[in-house]
Formats: structure tokens, C-alpha cells, sequence
């Protein structure tokens, strides 16, 4: 080795050195010979744009005729890089290669497309002055929601405010949209509602429980599939109590059932007391049960107590408590007569003077609605009616439900079926007063 420069090659300029891709096409140009050929070289066809989702493979080609000895190169307009020429992949993306149909079109092969793979690419043969055509791969992404850039499930005091951001990638760059879930408005402040809030942003103002539920972020554009993430928003407030019926009156041996209404955010702890402060558990003499209503915040409050005695009557309270606050209401049992039931009329074997069979007392509870409309009356055997209105005026009054039992045990839960007697009595006296009539003319 003599350290001597090889020869039989000429030597680069020093701007081709510096200028790597450059130099390339420098190095190109000076090492082409004229060919001998009939005409220069041509594109046939122009580049197809080509549209491709995020992920797919994509050729791109380049068809030209009379090429001869000069070479094809490929290159990425907006990054400068010059990645193929003729057979020879230059750049370092393993995910490019090329390849050729008798050096007639040339193929430019991009594997695994990225949005960075995205805009103009360039078609160009070597000749003294260069001949280019472009194409343009446009490269579309379906929508994606960043769960770590997106709002989470939130809980919240009733009357606050709330934000919910949803961050949504894709190209085109996506529409966003909120909905419930349950199909209801969007309540976005006192005087705003909206089915549909298409921001990227949702603001809520002064947030009640009737806005609890979970809200759906859907983003969408020309790619499928749309996404959609859902947040689930919880509204906290303290128990609230309301009671039907604060006075219940109910005769000694009865069932009764009372009833108290809670709304609370958590779900609260609810239970039956009475004016001591004991607490009543399931047992022969009480039932509680507790139903949970729409929205689930909503519970119905009952406690059924079987066969009432002395001990019996006083003040009950049901309590309702959970981690922002407690509540009471306060039930009075009092004690109440039974109410009356008509006696049944009934024909007798033997028909009166006049000839028509005289009429019995009748007992009858096949009618329901009597009772309720605190219209049943009754006589007594001297045709004197008896002062029922107090007894059916309580029942109206409490208007709870209440039973006769029918043995320890069993909790029959029906109201008290009274059918009025009054067109029995009007009947039964006219029938008396025409068989007097008639008894006076004999």
C-alpha cells in the first residue's frame, strides 16, 4: 500500500459532499452517458393520488418509456429525502422498498403507512434537465379518544360546576359530540337545554341530581369506526325526607303499613325507630322494606306492623342518613274504631200483609271505591243510621291501608270494602210505609 489515491474515477465536488442527497444526483448525472436512443425519455401516466388509512400498504407508480440508461429516482417533496434510485433504496425506513415492471413502471412500496408518510412524492429521471411528476398520498386515521387526556368519572356537590374534556386525535381532524345516555337533555345552565353539545368541552352550571347520569363523548369523521367514551358524572347531596301521611289511624288488632319517600346521593342508610330511639328490626311484629325508585337515588320507605295493640300506638320516625348529612320524619299511630260493615238484606220465608216478602238486613263487601269516597252509611234496627262519618273521616284521612289479620303471620294488606246500604233502607221503608197504607184500608 503506497497510500496513493485511486484512480479511473473522478473526483466529487465539495458542495455534492456536504449536500449527501444532492451529490447523489450529482454523482448521477456526471457518471451518464449519452444514451443511444431514438428520443428522450417520457412519463406515459401521470401518478395516481392515493388515499389509505393509517396501517395499510400503499404503491405508488411511476411509468415512463424510452428510459435507456438514465435512471428513476423517488423522493419525499416535503422532508427533501430522496429514497429510492432505480433499484437501490436509499433512505433508511425499513418500511420502503421499491421494485419495477421491465424498467418500464416504477414502484415506490410503503409498508405499514404512518401520518408521517403523508404529502407529495416525487417521480424524477436524471436527465440533464431534470423531468419530475408529483403524486400526493394522503393518509386518513380513524378518530381516537386519549383516556389520560380525557375527563374521568367525576362526583360532584349539588350546585357546583363541572368540566368535561374529551381529547380526540384522528385525520381529517374529527367532529365531537356530547349526549346523555339515558336520551335526556343536557341541562348546560338554568335557561340551556340541549340534546346535543358539539365541543370539545363540555361546562354543566350549577349542577342538580336531575343531571346525574353518564354523558357520551362520540368523535367522528370520514374514517370508520366513530368512537365514543362515556363519563360517568355523580351528584352528592344530602338525605331528603317526605311523608304522606304524618296522622295514621288504625282499630286494635289491625295491620297497618306506613310510608316515608328519601332521595340521597350516596345511597343512604335508612331505618325505622320509634319515639324512644329504638331501632326496629324485621321481625312477627314489624316488616321494613325499602324500594328503590327511578332515579336510583329515589327509595320508598315501609314498615308494616302486624296486629296492632295498646303498646302498639305513639310516634315512629324513619331516619335516612349517608355521608353528607341525616334526616328524620316523624309517623303518629293512633288508635281508630273499625269500621262497620252493612248487614246483608235478606227475604224472609213469610211475605208481609201486602203480599210482598218483607226485607231483611243485608251484609255485603263486594264494593270497593264506598269506602274511599267516604259515602257508606248504615241504619240500625230501628231505622236510625249510626254515626259512621268519624270513622270513615279517619280512614280517608290516614290514608294508609290496614287489615283485619287473618292469622299470626300473614300480612294481608287491603283496605276495608264497605258497600253503602242507603237505597236498601229507602226501598225497605217505602216497602213498610205502603204495607201500613195498605193495612189502613182494609
Amino acid at each position: 500500500m503506497n497510500g496513493n489515491k485511486p484512480r479511473g474515477r473522478r473526483a466529487l465536488p465539495m458542495w455534492c459532499k456536504v449536500f449527501v442527497t444532492v451529490g447523489l444526483l450529482c454523482e448521477l448525472a456526471l457518471s451518464a452517458s449519452p444514451p443511444v436512443i431514438a428520443g428522450d425519455p417520457e412519463f406515459t401516466e401521470p401518478i395516481v393520488n392515493v388515499t389509505v388509512p393509517a396501517g395499510r400498504s400503499v404503491k405508488l407508480g411511476c411509468s415512463v418509456r424510452n428510459l435507456g440508461s438514465y435512471k428513476v429516482a423517488w423522493m419525499h417533496f416535503e422532508q427533501s429525502a430522496i429514497l429510492t434510485v432505480n433499484s437501490h433504496v436509499i433512505t433508511r425506513n425499513p418500511r420502503i422498498t421499491v421494485s419495477h415492471d421491465k424498467h418500464r413502471t416504477w414502484f415506490l412500496h410503503i409498508n405499514n403507512v404512518q401520518q408521517e408518510d403523508r404529502g407529495r412524492y416525487m417521480c424524477q429521471i436524471n436527465t440533464i434537465t431534470a423531468k419530475t411528476q408529483i403524486g400526493y398520498l394522503n393518509v386518513v386515521v380513524p378518530p381516537s379518544i386519549s383516556d389520560s387526556l380525557s375527563s374521568s368519572d367525576a362526583i360532584v356537590r349539588e350546585g357546583a360546576n363541572v368540566s368535561l374534556t374529551c381529547h380526540v386525535d384522528g385525520y381529517p381532524k374529527p367532529d365531537i359530540k356530547w349526549k346523555r345516555d339515558d336520551g335526556l337533555q343536557i341541562n348546560i345552565n338554568k335557561t340551556l337545554n340541549v340534546s346535543e353539545w358539539e365541543e370539545p368541552t363540555l361546562e354543566l352550571h350549577r349542577i342538580s341530581r336531575l343531571d346525574m347520569g353518564a354523558y357520551l363523548c362520540i368523535a367522528t369523521n370520514s374514517v370508520p369506526p366513530s368512537v365514543s367514551k362515556r363519563i360517568k358524572v355523580s351528584v352528592d347531596f344530602p338525605p331528603m325526607l317526605w311523608i304522606p301521611h304524618q296522622l295514621v289511624g288504625v282499630p286494635l288488632g289491625y295491620n297497618v303499613t306506613l310510608e316515608c319517600y328519601t332521595e340521597a346521593h350516596p345511597t343512604s342508610l335508612h331505618y325505622w325507630t320509634r319515639d324512644s330511639g329504638q331501632m326496629l328490626h324485621d321481625s312477627s311484629k314489624y316488616k321494613a322494606v325499602s324500594i328503590q325508585g327511578v332515579p336510583s337515588y329515589k327509595v320508598q320507605m315501609k314498615l308494616t306492623i302486624v296486629d296492632v295493640s295498646h303498646t302498639d300506638y305513639g310516634v315512629y320516625k324513619c331516619v335516612a342518613k349517608n355521608s353528607r348529612g341525616e334526616t328524620d320524619g316523624t309517623i303518629r299511630l293512633y288508635t281508630s274504631h273499625p269500621p262497620t260493615l252493612a248487614p246483608e238484606l235478606q227475604s224472609t220465608e213469610n211475605p208481609s200483609p201486602s203480599g210482598i216478602p218483607a226485607l231483611g238486613p243485608q251484609w255485603t263487601t263486594d264494593r270497593s271505591n264506598d269506602l274511599e269516597n267516604g259515602t257508606s252509611n248504615n241504619t240500625n234496627g230501628k231505622g236510625r243510621k249510626k254515626d259512621d262519618d268519624s270513622i270513615l273521616n279517619e280512614i280517608t284521612r290516614s290514608g294508609q291501608t290496614y287489615s283485619k289479620p287473618n292469622r299470626p303471620g300473614i300480612i294481608k294488606n287491603s283496605t276495608p270494602r264497605l258497600t253503602p246500604t242507603m237505597t236498601m233502607v229507602v226501598l225497605t221503608a217505602a216497602v213498610r210505609l205502603l204495607s201500613k197504607r195498605q193495612e189502613g184500608l182494609i
